[in-house]
């Protein structure tokens, strides 16, 4: 089974109050699973690899989630295109959560995609990681 991810990390003056939005969807549109998750006072950037490295955990973890496929979709292209090898990761903090997520896909049962997507395609994630700012859960 393939799932669709949509992650987002959002963090208000950027560094400031951070939060994490993750919807995993099955093939057919169908929402199996929503989490927001309040972060604290952090970056966007960190916001963003901690939404994708939150989605590989619950996926990982869940016995309900199993799949043979993970596509990810993101509103970040800065981390899109660290993750598909096409710029590196300078930043020592971002690196760390790179290569947490590395490992985690490396020890995976599933294959792994991550497409950037425009904003306008992401407004549940962010809607979420919004409201996790909001709410502070």
């Amino acid at each position: 089974m393939k799932l669709l991810a949509f992650t987002d990390g959002a963090s208000r003056n950027n560094p400031g109050e951070a939060g994490i939005g993750v919807l995993i969807k099955n093939e057919r549109g169908e929402i199996l699973l929503k989490e927001k998750k309040y972060l604290g006072i952090t970056t966007n950037n960190i916001a963003e690899y901690t939404a994708l490295l939150h989605c590989l955990e619950m996926v990982a973890a869940s016995e309900t989630l199993r799949c043979t496929a993970l596509v990810v979709h993101t509103d970040s292209e800065l981390m899109t295109r660290q993750m598909n090898g096409e710029y590196r990761v300078k930043d020592a903090d971002l690196k760390v959560l790179y290569h947490k997520v590395q490992s985690l896909l490396a020890s995976s049962d599933f294959s792994f995609t991550i497409k950037h997507i425009p904003r306008s395609q992401n407004k549940e994630a962010d809607k979420l990681a919004n409201d996790a700012i909001d709410t502070k859960i």
